[in-house]
């Protein structure tokens, strides 16, 4: 032990390093939900105010009241606080009547979906912009200290959870003898005194992550009741339900399940454990599928039951690898078979891990440009990559558990072992009279096992001998003396029997080499824990994309509608120019003009113009528009209704003569 703990120690404070170095590189994120329009549009300048505000995002969203404030030049506020949800992904809040001009500030602060916040400003101009003094927060939701603590625990969370579950389901299925010993045990609750106290952590924490992020709110009630009103706050409490029915099958594990010696008894309460810690294990699982990503996005119904198998999954691989590992080192001697059985398990949750994460894969990323060029991409690439490297070591554990030496193992090698520590520990007992456990107190001569070399109990002061009578006389008889000599020579026996069993675990090279490969397996699971955390909190490759690309056809369709048709219908004078204007370009109500030029540029008129609009993708239209003529050249409708966004295909019919007529079309994006 003195040469393997001080190297497993160092190992330990490596990964705890890069763990903290991840942890730390890992920026707050804005996720998930983006905002993707909003009226009036960001930087826009408007003639009048307007009475409300709304703002239009990828996905719904929660909010409450202050969630959106609209700050004037001053900085002062001039909406009313009350957010209403106008269908759909879009929401608003009303303005104050009698605005002033000038620039006007609107701050945001929601949660999306699946549970994480979402912050952002913008402005816009009414009459002209101005200079203004709006002064927005430096804390950003999901940032900050709280921020960073939140992340912490929500890594504390899932380390708990994969070693409640996987060192739990490691007992069951591959070593029943490691319910009672101890330092399997320590993992088992060691993990869920993790995962109780990061559920609890994060519960306090939730209003103030998504709210206003000072430290000073963790302690909010007020804030707290609001949280246990969310889907998050309702998957935390029904976590923390979960765990105490948890604890009572932990305590049934390594309590009366390990004390029974009846082989069908002990069957029968395995196949209960078995059935009932399933049941709590999935349903600490959904906690999580149904308050994040799963529980949004296409296919939820879906998603959510193979986020549970996911997750399960998962913790039967790294949380029985961590129990191995503990196994391997200061447990007592583990058998080759359950090795072997955990092998089996560990194939069967890799290959779960990879079906359920392909699909996990395809619905987050969706193409294989967000693959490679968003950041959700990029660390589930990460992600994959460490899987690989998982596996390979895997695979090499693999071997190295077919060369385990059965006859190394049994159980009768660690009786040895503690049967010596017992003789060792009984000999440290010292009774009343002050002689050693073991030595004669009737015989001066005899020599007591625990005494030393020169320490004959009945030389000088034994109780039972007639030379010295007194307990405390006699020159070389004093019980003290006796019986440091006796914890001396106990704490020796013990050192023997600690390197005896160390011996007989180091004795088969299998070992030794499964030993160091499941140790590295186990460093680069602390890596992928730290990368699947970081990419939980991480706006989903899908989304990011929709969210651009929603964005960009919005900075596409800004401004008023310019076209230019080139026309020939054939007939005398029939060649020249269609110039549509449509303004501002947008759903609702629009200006429209239309101009007719000859090929020289001079304004002529037609005895007939239309306009119609079609959008082919929601089968609307043809819409017709029949201008008014205005002056030479030029026609005009107002009010003419595009009822939503997309690209139409705008039709100008124009009637040269009695029979010459031409119909020219050019798709545009409206909305």
């Amino acid at each position: 032990m003195k040469t393997i703990a001080p190297r497993f120690r160092h190992l330990l404070l490596l990964l705890l390093a890069v763990t903290g170095a991840l942890l730390a590189g890992a920026a707050p994120v804005s996720a998930h939900a983006a905002l993707t329009g909003s009226d009036p549009k960001q930087g826009a300048v408007v003639e009048q105010a307007p009475t409300r505000v709304s703002l239009t995002f990828s996905e719904e969203v929660a909010m409450s009241a202050g969630s959106v404030r609209v700050l004037d030049p001053a900085g002062k506020r001039v909406d009313t606080g009350k957010t209403t949800d106008l269908g759909g992904t879009t929401y608003g809040v009303p303005l104050h009547s009698g605005l002033p001009d000038g620039t006007f500030t609107v701050a945001y602060q929601v949660v999306s979906a699946d549970s994480h916040p979402v912050s952002g400003a913008f402005t816009f101009s009414i009459g002209a912009p101005s200079k203004t003094t709006a002064v927005l927060p430096d804390q950003t939701a999901g940032g900050g200290v709280v921020g960073g603590l939140y992340g912490v625990a929500r890594y504390l969370s899932y380390g708990g959870f994969i070693l409640t579950v996987g060192g739990a389901a490691f007992v069951l299925a591959c070593w029943p003898r490691g319910a009672g010993v101890r330092p399997v045990q320590r993992v088992v609750v060691g993990g869920w005194i993790t995962l109780t106290g990061a559920t609890l952590a994060m519960l306090l924490m939730r209003g103030s992550y998504t709210g206003s992020g000072a430290v000073g709110d963790i302690f909010d009630l007020t804030l707290l009741g609001q949280v246990l009103q969310t889907k998050s706050g309702a998957a935390l409490v029904s976590r923390l339900l979960l765990l105490a029915a948890a604890a009572l099958f932990i305590a049934v594990l390594f309590g009366a399940y390990e004390k029974r010696t009846d082989p069908k008894e002990k069957k029968d309460l395995t196949f209960g454990l078995a059935i009932g810690g399933a049941v709590v294990a999935a349903g600490l699982a959904a906690t999580w599928a149904m308050a994040e990503h799963a529980s949004t996005g296409i296919q939820a119904g879906l998603a959510m039951p193979v986020d549970v198998l996911h997750l399960l999954a998962v913790a039967a691989w790294l949380g029985g690898l961590t129990t191995l590992l503990v196994a391997l080192y200061p447990a007592p001697s583990i058998e080759a078979t359950a090795v072997r059985r955990f092998s089996r398990v560990a194939f069967c949750s890799v290959c779960t891990l990879a079906a359920t994460g392909l699909y996990q894969s395809w619905r987050q990323v969706g193409s294989w440009s967000a693959l490679t060029g968003t950041r959700y991409g990029q660390l589930l690439l990460l992600k994959i990559g460490l899987v690989a490297v998982l596996v390979g070591v895997a695979w090499i554990s693999r071997k190295w558990t077919g060369r385990l030496s059965e006859d190394l193992a049994p159980e009768a090698a660690g009786t040895t072992v503690i049967e010596e520590r017992t003789r060792a520990e009984e000999s440290v007992t010292v009774p009343a009279g002050g002689a050693t456990k073991g030595s004669s107190s009737g015989d001066g001569s005899s020599r007591d096992a625990g005494s030393g070399a020169d320490g004959d109990a009945g030389a000088g002061g034994d109780t039972g001998s007639g030379a010295g009578g007194d307990t405390g006389s006699g020159s070389g008889g004093d019980s003290g003396a006796d019986g440091k000599r006796s914890a001396q020579l106990a704490r020796q026996r013990a050192a023997l029997a600690t390197a005896r069993e160390k011996r007989i675990r180091d004795a088969d090279p299998g070992r030794s080499g499964l030993r160091r490969s499941v140790l590295t397996e186990a460093g680069v699971a602390v890596v992928l824990l730290v990368v699947t955390t970081v990419l939980t909190s991480t706006e989903p490759g899908r989304t990011e994309e929709e969210a651009k690309a929603v964005s960009a056809a919005a900075s596409q369709r800004s401004g008023p509608l310019s076209l230019k048709l080139p026309f020939d219908t054939g007939g005398q004078d029939g060649k020249g120019t269609i110039l549509l204007d449509l303004d501002p370009g947008r759903t609702g109500g629009n200006d429209m003009h239309v101009y007719v030029e000859r090929p020289n540029g001079k304004a002529f008129d037609v005895p007939e113009v239309k306009v119609s609009f079609t959008l082919t993708a929601k089968k609307l239209g043809p819409l017709p528009v029949v201008p008014d003529h205005i002056a030479t050249g030029h026609w005009s409708a107002s009010g003419v209704q595009i009822p939503v966004a997309g690209d139409w295909k705008i039709a100008v019919t124009v009637r040269t003569s009695d029979i010459d007529q031409v119909t020219v079309n050019k798709n545009a994006k409206i909305g």
